[in-house]
């Protein structure tokens, strides 16, 4: 059991901690005066002041974060300007953040997730430029008789050059890729001798085990993989590649997210590999064994998924929040009270119905549930 928790607190502090940062920066840059700068919920742990007034604290319950604002008692809240006015004087009514400009509120609640995407973008970054990238064309070593690959017709010797339009510039990639395909088919593009094909193949959904030994369904096509050439190509990339191929990642990362979290509303992706804080604990425990660069690998990916989910039009996330902005831009005044607390209340609602989902695909995914 330590081996999961240590591993998971640290992923946590990390990616929370950069997260909430991202906040900060951007309120200390426009003069925000900043209370409070807690990493987890509850009672405070430990924690210190620092000289611009800020409490920094680690508190008992390591599930999240936040940064608390001057006079804030409605973060986002601006339909109260004229009691806020007569409550506090001119110089403090420059710390508070409901009376910034728009701009700087957009990019102060921006900041969060921007600085999730930039802890992924710096974790590829460095593991391209001083691990390597593995850039080993795949090609099909076996095609399994009546499977899916046979009769979608793909052969031995194909060199596979795209899956469902996303390039494989490495062996590595073809699970990935079909992993986090959400269509009834997949569009295999293969070079075979001269020619360059284009062959459709319906998978097969059985239950299997990841790299981890965790159950999962697996989208099986059947086929075996190889070097080109039996020849494995690593290198280490330049500060221009090893840039522009982490952008990719990041971006082929929160794309194909998008992708199967649409699938899942739409019911075609599978929802029991949605899981919350216990899998997340479970499969960082499990990473964490493979090494230091997987650790940091899976910091990474979960530091995406942070900054995603927090941009989504919910209000109680930063993206609610950003889409208050919206109505604000355009109606040129903010929503009234009610109707933000209304939409609150309708956040407050779906993130509890994702909580119980996730929590009871974590049990499941335990064996407390058949």
């Amino acid at each position: 059991m330590l081996s999961y928790i240590v591993p998971f607190l640290v992923l946590i502090l990390v990616v929370v901690f950069i997260h909430e940062y991202g906040h900060y920066y951007f309120a200390r840059k426009y003069g925000v005066g900043v209370t409070d700068f807690s990493i987890g919920f509850g009672k405070e742990l430990f924690g210190w002041n620092d000289k611009y007034g800020t409490r920094w604290k680690i508190c008992a319950i390591p599930l999240g974060g936040y940064v608390k604002f001057f006079g804030d008692r409605n973060v986002y809240s601006e339909a109260d300007h004229k009691e806020i006015l007569e409550k506090y004087s001119k110089e403090e009514q420059e710390k508070l953040f409901i009376l910034k400009p728009l701009y700087q509120r957009v990019l102060i609640v921006f900041g969060g997730p921007l600085a999730n995407f930039l802890l992924a973008l710096v974790i590829f970054f460095s593991i391209y430029s001083f691990v390597g990238k593995d850039f080993t064309p795949a090609v099909i070593n076996e095609v399994q008789k009546d499977s899916p690959a046979m009769t979608g017709g793909l052969k031995n010797q194909d060199v596979i050059l795209e899956i469902d339009g996303n390039k494989v510039k490495s062996i590595m990639e073809v699970s990935k890729f079909i992993t986090m395909s959400t269509g009834d088919v997949i569009d295999f593009k293969v070079k075979r001798s001269y020619d360059e094909l284009i062959l459709k193949v319906k998978p097969n959904i059985v239950q299997g085990e990841d790299g981890l030994g965790n159950k999962i369904n697996k989208r099986m096509v059947g086929i075996k993989l190889g070097a080109y050439n039996n020849e494995v190509n690593h290198v280490k990339l330049g500060p221009a590649q090893a840039i522009y191929h982490a952008a990719h990642e990041v971006y082929y990362v929160s794309t194909s997210s998008l992708k199967y979290i649409g699938g899942m509303i739409m019911g075609k992706a599978d929802t029991s590999q949605l899981g919350g804080p216990i899998r997340i604990a479970k499969i960082s425990g499990q990473v964490a064994t493979f090494g230091v660069i997987a650790f940091i690998s899976m910091m990474a990916y979960i530091s995406i998924s942070l900054g995603l989910i927090n941009l989504f039009p919910i209000p109680m996330l930063d993206g609610g929040h950003l889409m208050f902005y919206a109505f604000e831009s355009v109606l040129g005044r903010p929503l009234s009270q009610k109707t933000q607390e209304g939409f609150f209340r309708i956040g407050m609602f779906l993130l509890l119905s994702l909580m119980f989902f996730t929590t009871f695909n974590d049990l499941k995914d335990l064996g407390l549930f058949s």
